[in-house]
Parts: structure tokens; C-alpha cells; sequence
């Protein structure tokens, strides 16, 4: 019996590698990209928000300026910066679209750029700079290739202007430890799980959201996301038999053997595997193409999602 085809979710997760390296190459020349010293709001809705708190808390750590993450509905009215990046892999999200309107009325010497998969669209003529990743985009409702791309042309960008923060790997190095993330074997313990929960610090704390985000958009499962330290604040309630913690970077001490006490399966840290956290992110969105399809789950076809939110 032939094997089934992979849907096309998995099939986009499995180009990450080739196009992280494209836009560590595309950085050198696109317009628009934070420069050391502004002071920098980034914005999205859903996997974007994520990724520009990813972002947000890498350009900070290697010291090349005050960096801002919100929810584009939630941008706080009046605050000023140098620049404003958007990320919208639709170019055509309302709230986005609303929000660099608004500062384009009204925040004299904040330059907009947007970071979108089709040139296309509303979003080319909203921003001052456009940078277009078209290669990355997909076909899928859910988002991985995108948003994971965007995250790498940004940390490319900061590279350009400096070494990475401490303990930071190169775009070109995350992007051969996703080669190894399409292809490693998930643990059989993590698929069966019933319930996960996604922990990171500094920059990975967005990187566990967005997992958190995978696993609920693909495969409708229980899951929670938290910054490492603040997981025995209450969250740790929740773990036990059958149910998983996955931590995106080096482990807090004590983690390991708190997990283990209440009897739950930990995924050990990306470091202690040695991968880029943003690769153990494609792991994360695997897991979730797994699950999904475990469960009888379509996640080419996401239950009551659609590939972009237009409210007008």
C-alpha cells in the first residue's frame, strides 16, 4: 500500500532550511530593516505578534536599540518611534492595515515598513518600505514557512549590524540545524501526549506562543505557553501523567527534576540538543501536523480558521 502524500502543511514546513538561507542573503540589500539605535515598534496579529516578540527581545539583548512587540490592535495610541515594522504574510489584515494608516496621519517621522509574501496587496501601498518574501509564502491557512522566515530576514538584519547576543546562533547555522529538524524522528511520548505546554525565556518566550499557537490552530489540542520562570507560578497545576512540557532554549535549573516530581514527559531544551530554538520550533509545527492527523484532523484545512482576517 503506497503511503499517503504529506499534506501540504508539512510539505511547506519541510523548505524552512533553504528559505531562512535566502533571506540571510536578501538581508544584505532589502530596504526598510531596523538600523542600530532607533527605537522600534514591531506588529502582527496571531504568528506575527509572536515572532515580533521574538524579535523584539533579540534586538535588545544585542544592544542595538529599544524594541517594542504589540498586537496591531493593541499599539498604544500616541507612543513614538523611529520606526514601525509590520509583519503580514496576507497584506491584506485589517487591523494592520488600520494601525500604519493611523501612523501615517498622525506619527510625523515614524517610517513604516511591512514585511508581507505578496506584493500585491493593500499592505504595498500602506507602509513607506515594502519587503516582499514571496518565496516563503503558502498556500496553507496555517503559518509556518512565513512567519519563520520573517523572524530569520530580521535576525539576519540585526547580524548585518553586530554579533548575535550571547549564546545566539547565525541564521546560516539555524538553518542546518532545521535540516536536521525536518528530518529527526518526534519522540513517541510527545505525539501521545493528551495536553502540552510551551515554555521559553527572553526571545524564545515568542517562539513558545507560537508553538502553543500550532498545536491549537492544526490539531484543536489543549495547549499553553508560558515564560520558563513563571511555569511553577500556578501552570505547573495542570502537568502530570500523558500530558508534556517542551522548553525552547537552555532549561532554568530545577525544571527538569519539578517536571519529572509530577510525573509529567519533559521535552529536554532546545540547547541540550543542540539546535537553534527557532529550529525546534519546525519540530513543534511537525508535532502539530502529527497530532492532527492522529486525531483524523485535515491541517491543510484548520477548523474555523481562514488564511486571513478581514473585518470589512
Amino acid at each position: 500500500m503506497a503511503a499517503a502524500e504529506p499534506s501540504r502543511t508539512a510539505a511547506e514546513i519541510a523548505t524552512q532550511p533553504s528559505c531562512w538561507r535566502r533571506a540571510r542573503q536578501e538581508a544584505e540589500t532589502v530596504p526598510g530593516l531596523p538600523r542600530p539605535g532607533e527605537r522600534v515598534a514591531v506588529v502582527g496579529c496571531g504568528t506575527s505578534w509572536f515572532m515580533a516578540q521574538a524579535y523584539a527581545a533579540l534586538r535588545e539583548a544585542a544592544g542595538q536599540g529599544h524594541t517594542d512587540a504589540y498586537a496591531a490592535s493593541e499599539f498604544p495610541a500616541g507612543r513614538r518611534y523611529d520606526r514601525m515594522v509590520a509583519i503580514t504574510r496576507s497584506g491584506t489584515t485589517t487591523e494592520v492595515l488600520d494601525l500604519l494608516a493611523a501612523v501615517r496621519d498622525g506619527a510625523a517621522g515614524t517610517a513604516t515598513t511591512a514585511l508581507t509574501a505578496d506584493a500585491g496587496t493593500p499592505v504595498a501601498s500602506a507602509a513607506d518600505e515594502l519587503v516582499t518574501l514571496a518565496y516563503a509564502d503558502e498556500e496553507s491557512v496555517v503559518q509556518t514557512r512565513f512567519a519563520t522566515t520573517a523572524l530569520a530576514l530580521l535576525r539576519a538584519g540585526l547580524e548585518l549590524h553586530g554579533k548575535p547576543a550571547a549564546g545566539v546562533k547565525s541564521v546560516t547555522d539555524a538553518a542546518v540545524d532545521a535540516e536536521l529538524a525536518v528530518t529527526q524522528p518526534l519522540p513517541a511520548a510527545l505525539a501521545a501526549a493528551v495536553q502540552w505546554t510551551f515554555l521559553g525565556r527572553g526571545w524564545t518566550c515568542g517562539l513558545a506562543a507560537e508553538a502553543a499557537l500550532k498545536m491549537r490552530e492544526a490539531a484543536g489540542a489543549w495547549t499553553e505557553s508560558y515564560p520558563a520562570m513563571e511555569y511553577r507560578h500556578g501552570p505547573m497545576a495542570i502537568t502530570g501523567p500523558g500530558r508534556a512540557v517542551w522548553h525552547f532554549g537552555e532549561l532554568p535549573e530545577g525544571l527538569a527534576a519539578d517536571v519529572g516530581r509530577v510525573g509529567g514527559h519533559l521535552s529536554a531544551g532546545s540547547t541540550a540538543r543542540g539546535l537553534d530554538p527557532m529550529a525546534d520550533l519546525v519540530r513543534a509545527q511537525r508535532l502539530a501536523v502529527a497530532v492532527a492527523e492522529a486525531k483524523g484532523y485535515d491541517p491543510d484545512r484548520p477548523r474555523n480558521l481562514t488564511r486571513s482576517v478581514v473585518l470589512r
